[in-house]
């Protein structure tokens, strides 16, 4: 009788470790913004988010907080200091949408080598990191996500296509 209480307890521990683990490697959406903004996320890559995750993602399009600790794509030979949180949480939307169409230029989780925007059509490389740009960008998908069209469709619609921006 006593094996019996134990194996419970054994399985109980074992499942609320699990569930931890699995919350920390795959944090909820206020959680995982409100660990940027403490500085306090301390993953390498972006987490795990679904679709189902994008509405609670753009309540923070437009926030302009600056972050410091935040994952970065390690291709990329531009080392970004500080960013701003909306701007990141559009990248994190972007990282949802290129793993959900399975983007040929994801890197890992990263949809695109930096959470900055550039010039789609300058002749060189033309990085942006202006109040408009972000405006736009939140706008663009703010607008891309309400849309009319499927999800399947919707998903293969890029944002920003309408606009004069890219991500880097």
């Amino acid at each position: 009788m006593k094996i019996r209480p134990i194996t419970l307890i054994l399985i109980l521990i074992s499942f609320s470790i699990s569930c931890e683990k699995q919350y920390l490697d795959n944090p909820e959406v206020d959680h995982y913004v409100e660990q940027l903004k403490a500085g306090q996320y301390n993953s390498y890559d972006l987490p795990e988010f679904q679709a189902s995750d994008i509405p609670a993602l753009l309540k923070y399009r437009n926030d302009t907080t600056s972050i410091t600790n935040f994952p970065r794509n390690g291709i990329s030979s531009l080392w970004m200091m500080k960013c701003k949180l909306g701007m990141y949480v559009l990248w994190t939307i972007e990282s949802v949408r290129a793993v959900e169409i399975n983007s040929e230029y994801l890197i890992g989780r990263f949809p695109s080598q930096n959470p900055v925007l550039a010039l789609r059509d300058a002749p060189q490389l033309e990085l942006v990191f202006d109040n408009e740009s972000h405006s736009i960008a939140a706008k663009a998908y703010n607008t891309w996500w309400h849309s009319i069209y499927t999800f399947r469709d919707k998903m293969k619609i890029d944002p920003l296509e309408e606009t004069k921006y890219r991500w880097h």
